[in-house]
């Protein structure tokens, strides 16, 4: 549903998404959910991707959200859990293990902080239908904690710990969250970049070349070293 008192669209997602939810999702783009999503990051990719271990059951008809996460939880002494917020977490780390795990979990969203890659999203999260989405700005991971309204579970967490366990979520109004990259695999950053990078240009117009020393180092504004 589009938001009429916001220049910015947002609409409002149920989790799973279904065929034709994301269609015509737009980059930047604000975005909520609803229903069931998990977290899972390299702990997870490698206990089910390099060591085997099975998805835990139903977990494919339950979601089809990852978000690359650190939840601030705790197991309270009747054996619940409270979950004060979750932190996101740089999501070009796991791109490695992605193009597997979309085809075995059947992912349509991912959530993180930071984007991944434009060939990323072109070579394998259009190819499976998926788009990325990103966080808003830092310190929001106890906003994003009043969306968490209840674990549904947790795999792995004593052996992985918290920030690595998966953890089930059901969520209500979970969010805000801004579509970075969508169906074609275009790139809210990549865009956003190009734009500052054209600034640059006008703003060193005239300017000597700077000296440069040490290995490594560029004049040129539009490389990146990550």
């Amino acid at each position: 549903m589009a938001d009429s008192k916001s220049q910015r669209k947002t609409v409002r997602l149920k989790v799973p998404v279904q065929d034709g939810d994301l269609d015509g999702l737009e980059i930047g783009t604000v975005v909520y959910l609803d229903g069931i999503i998990y977290t899972g990051r390299e702990g997870v990719y490698k206990k089910v991707l390099q060591e085997g271990s099975d998805l835990p059951e139903g977990l494919t008809s339950l979601s089809n959200v990852n978000f690359h996460c650190s939840p601030a939880a705790a197991v309270e002494p009747d054996g619940s859990y409270s979950v004060g917020g979750v932190t996101a977490t740089a999501s070009f780390r796991f791109s490695k293990w992605m193009a597997q795990w979309l085809q075995l979990s059947n992912a349509k969203i991912i959530i993180g902080k930071g984007g991944m890659s434009a060939a990323d999203y072109r070579d394998i999260l259009v190819p499976a239908g998926a788009i990325y989405l990103t966080t808003v700005g830092y310190g929001t991971g106890a906003l994003l904690g009043r969306g968490i309204k209840g674990v549904r579970a947790v795999h792995w967490l004593e052996e992985l710990g918290n920030a690595q366990a998966m953890w089930i979520f059901e969520v209500e109004n979970l969010g805000p969250f801004i579509v970075e990259s969508d169906l074609d695999g275009n790139s809210l950053f990549e865009q956003q970049g190009r734009l500052v990078n054209a600034n640059l240009e006008k703003l060193y117009e005239g300017l000597k070349s700077p000296a440069l020393s040490r290995y490594g180092e560029t004049d040129d504004r539009k490389d990146e070293l990550i």
